[in-house]
């Protein structure tokens, strides 16, 4: 039974940031466990018994009982039980494959769960949402989430929009928690509370939650996050016209036959199976199947490379991507400051170089006061890497306040890039200010002059040049105790510069290659100076590090005049996120097919905008992963690039599959038709289909979702998104294929019947074994378009090996075992016999290498 969910009076109030503890993982996972997931009941997984009526109602097997029932109508018990027997096969198959794309969707789900910022062990922790648990602690950032109802411990500047809730578009302020005041419902400023599903839009926060899952304000009022229902994707939409076009046709030929069958040999009973065959035959129920496992397990794939597919039709999207606009620090970078230059009063110094050298006493303030302008117990890599400088650096010393206390802060605008903490100092008596930011601000804040922005803007071209990125620091003191609104008001004094290196990933250079050869541009956008990005595109071998726009530059701009300087420059350096949307449209009216990445709040336009947004995993905001199609986990460049690849894999497979489905439908369609058009018996029963099926569905949905990538996949320019994934040439190729195979069945069948009624089971024997052979050999030409047929069978596609060998030896077994031999209506057949079937079966797909290999040849 689970435990009943706390009261916020239950919750002491903590004194200090510093002594917070949080929950221990075992006390953690004990809550998990006895009050379950702070997730909605909408959320949960599907019922076995759900999945298993969803199978069992597959037109096929609704053609396979109505055969059945029919045998039993005809006093055939044997053959209603074996079909009954393929009827529990099929649906174990099928039930398998839905279990596995449902483990598959579970483990996605864990992953797309709004992450969380937890407190647990004293350590910092990022979690899934729905692993959130009572009594842990939150830290509440800007572009946040809030996973759970809480109560607010600690908040500097916190502003929450709580329009889910409320319907009130102005976001309201949150206050501290004063130990006494009793949950509330949302509304109104002042707050000591947030709310599950809200988002913090401004400043930041500590809280404690009170209430999970359908406890919360938003389980109680039933505003539940509704399932997101897939978009009709392309590859859908022409799935489903391809079913429905062969449904319609499958429809028309069943009545024909039936009618035919019945008024020319008088036996509607057998007209009903030979239509039904004829329908089992025609109806490519595969296509939505495989459609489903396809995308699902490319999704799960993808996964395991770090990248999370929040939206499946993003995976059709990457193999047409043209154009990868991506962030430089964290996702072409490291996201590892270091700390590597310092200048002051006009000298520099080296970290870098200098080691361990004691630091000289020209550089202790600009240590202190960049020390000052930032967190104490910092979450960003800057601030850390400042942090851990001046404890190398200045421990011990006078530069190194613990006991001021942090009365005020001043936060980062898209107006003023710089922030500024106010100190209480040690004896009470004034006010510190230490200020960090973007130097031009900096200088802004100090009142420079033309001439001395001009001068300072020497030295940051510089470091910049040098590939450093740059920050401006400055002081100073404000004796009043009523403090100023704005952080202009203070007189602020230029302390020097800190400049930081953040290392290049070793697997850009070689990614971005790939990208070239694969036709696709990169797009550099950063907010650091021109310098610093040329530098780093040097580094990983961007093309034209030369050319670049900057922000201003780009304000400056007309629409035309961007889309067309927008062809050859791949370096956009000080630019504010909102300037990503026009980025975006400009790549778009080009006629390119934009992927672009994204962290912040203020991405989420151009993430949305784009044709696939990619929001980073590790320090994106929800926000930015609600926004986008896909949140790349481990926020690395070459993880884009080998989402491209599967991506463009998981196509070629799938179109491969379909191409597979559609030709070995020609001649199993043919078989039961044609027969009946020329008076001949019956050759394919609604038994024979429903084993061709076993190795169909299988084959389709297993063997060709495994397949390795072709060599050149990446050696291709991007497909046209207006290129069907099943055209003409397709249909043609697939039809030829078919019906070769259908000759040479219809060939083995004449052949061995010759007119003579009593040879019809042994025709009809050696026609199925012939078109078993062919249809693994349909299976192996359509696997792979660039490798030979002897390559292909040494391939690493366990899955191929396991559906060839099952389907020869259940084949051999069908016709040695007396039983199942008259169960089939086959009969005893040579050895001799038999390899005149192989080989035909074989000769008539085989050739089709010969053709694949003389039309590669003639490209090359």
């Amino acid at each position: 039974m689970k435990t009943s969910q706390s009261s916020s009076s239950d919750i002491p109030k903590v004194q200090g940031i510093e002594t917070i503890t949080g929950l221990s993982e075992s006390e953690a996972a004990k809550r998990l466990r006895d009050e379950g997931y702070n997730e909605l009941p909408s959320q949960k997984k599907q019922n076995i018994l759900v999945i298993f009526l969803h199978v069992i109602l597959e037109p096929m097997l609704l053609l396979l009982l109505g055969a059945g029932l029919i045998y039993i109508l005809l006093g055939e018990k044997q053959d209603a039980i074996m079909l009954l027997i393929f009827v529990f096969v099929v649906v174990g198959i099928t039930f398998y494959q839905e279990r596995k794309t449902e483990r598959a969707l579970e483990a996605l789900k864990n992953l797309s769960s709004p992450r969380a910022l937890v407190i647990r062990d004293g350590q910092q922790k990022r979690i899934p949402g729905r692993e959130v648990v009572r009594d842990d602690f939150i830290i509440l950032r800007e572009g946040d989430r809030v996973p759970a109802d809480a109560v607010v411990i600690f908040s500097s500047n916190l502003l929450a929009d709580e329009s889910l809730l409320t319907g009130e578009s102005l976001a309201v302020r949150k206050s501290e928690w004063d130990g006494v005041t009793s949950f509330t419902q949302p509304g109104g400023d002042d707050l000591p509370f947030v709310y599950s599903g809200t988002l913090i839009v401004q400043g930041h926060g500590i809280s404690r939650v009170t209430c999970v899952g359908s406890h919360t304000e938003m389980g109680k009022i039933g505003k539940a996050l509704q399932k997101i229902k897939p978009e009709e994707t392309l590859l859908k939409k022409e799935t489903t016209r391809l079913v429905k076009n062969f449904a319609i046709a499958g429809l028309i030929l069943c009545s024909i036959v039936i009618i035919v069958y019945g008024i020319t040999r008088g036996d509607w009973v057998t007209g009903f199976l030979a239509g039904l065959s004829l329908s089992m035959a025609i109806l490519p129920e595969e296509f939505p199947v495989v459609l489903m496992i396809f995308l699902s397990l490319g999704a799960w794939r993808m996964s395991k490379r770090h990248v999370l597919t929040r939206n499946t039709a993003a995976i059709e999207m990457l193999g047409a991507a043209t154009v990868l606009c991506v962030d430089k620090t964290g996702t072409l970078t490291m996201n590892k400051m270091i700390l590597s230059s310092l200048f002051t009063k006009e000298t520099s110094f080296d970290l870098e170089k200098n080691g361990m050298k004691p630091l000289p006493e020209t550089f202790h303030d600009l240590l202190e006061f960049g020390f000052l302008a930032s967190q104490k117990d910092p979450f960003d890599p800057i601030e850390k890497e400042i942090k851990n400088t001046t404890e190398k650096f200045l421990s011990n010393t006078e530069h190194v306040h613990e006991n001021w206390k942090l009365v005020r802060e001043y936060p980062l605008s898209k107006h003023l890039l710089a922030l500024s903490n106010v100190w209480e100092s040690a004896d009470r008596r004034k006010h510190v200010i230490a200020a960090k930011g973007a130097p031009e601000a900096i200088a802004d804040l100090c009142h420079f002059n033309k001439e001395q922005t001009k001068e300072l803007h020497v030295y940051v071209k510089q470091m910049t040049d040098k590939g450093l990125r740059v920050l401006g620091v400055a002081k100073s003191s404000f004796p009043e105790e009523s403090l100023p609104d704005k952080q202009h008001d203070f007189e602020f004094e230029f302390v020097g510069l800190l400049g930081f290196v953040d290392p290049v990933r070793t697997a850009v250079a070689p990614s971005l290659k790939e990208c070239y050869t694969a036709g696709m541009r990169l797009i550099m956008i950063t907010g650091d100076y021109p310098g610093t990005a040329q530098h780093i595109g040097r580094q990983i071998g961007l093309k034209n590090p030369e050319d670049f726009i900057t922000g201003p530059e780009l304000a400056a701009m007309s629409r035309e005049e961007l889309q067309e300087k927008i062809k050859t420059v791949n370096i956009f350096a000080r630019v504010v996120p909102e300037q990503k949307l026009a980025i975006v449209d400009a790549l778009k009216a080009n006629g390119e097919i934009v992927a672009m990445t994204g962290d912040g709040v203020n991405d989420a336009p151009a993430l949305k905008s784009s044709h696939i947004g990619i929001a980073m995993g590790e320090r994106g905001t929800d926000v930015a992963r609600e926004s986008s199609a896909i949140v790349l986990l481990n926020d690395d460049f070459s993880s884009i690039v080998q989402a491209v690849r599967l991506g463009r894999r998981i196509f070629d497979n799938l179109r491969k599959s379909i191409s597979y489905i559609f030709s070995v439908h020609v001649p199993i369609a043919g078989m039961a038709l044609i027969p009946i058009l020329m008076g001949f018996p019956l050759v394919l029963l609604p038994a024979h289909i429903a084993f061709l099926e076993l190795i169909i569905d299988p084959a389709c949905s297993t063997v060709f979702e495994a397949e390795a990538e072709e060599k050149n996949i990446m050696d291709r320019p991007p497909r046209n998104l207006k290129e069907r994934l099943f055209g003409r040439k397709n249909f043609l190729y697939s039809f030829i294929q078919g019906l070769s195979v259908l000759i040479a069945v219809i060939f083995v069948f004449l052949w061995f019947y010759n007119g003579t009624p009593a040879n019809e089971d042994q025709a009809r024997t050696l026609s199925f074994a012939t078109l078993v052979i062919a249809n693994i050999m349909l299976i192996v030409v359509n696997l792979s378009g660039s490798r030979s047929m002897v390559k292909t069978f040494n391939s690493k596609n366990k899955a191929l090996w396991f559906v060839i060998t099952g389907a020869l030896l259940s084949l051999v077994f069908i016709l040695l075992v007396p039983l199942l031999r008259d169960l089939f209506h086959f009969s005893p057949m040579p050895l001799a016999d038999f390899l005149i079937a192989a080989l035909v079966g074989v000769a008539c797909v085989s050739w089709f290498k010969l053709f694949d290999i003389g039309k590669k040849k003639k490209h090359a």
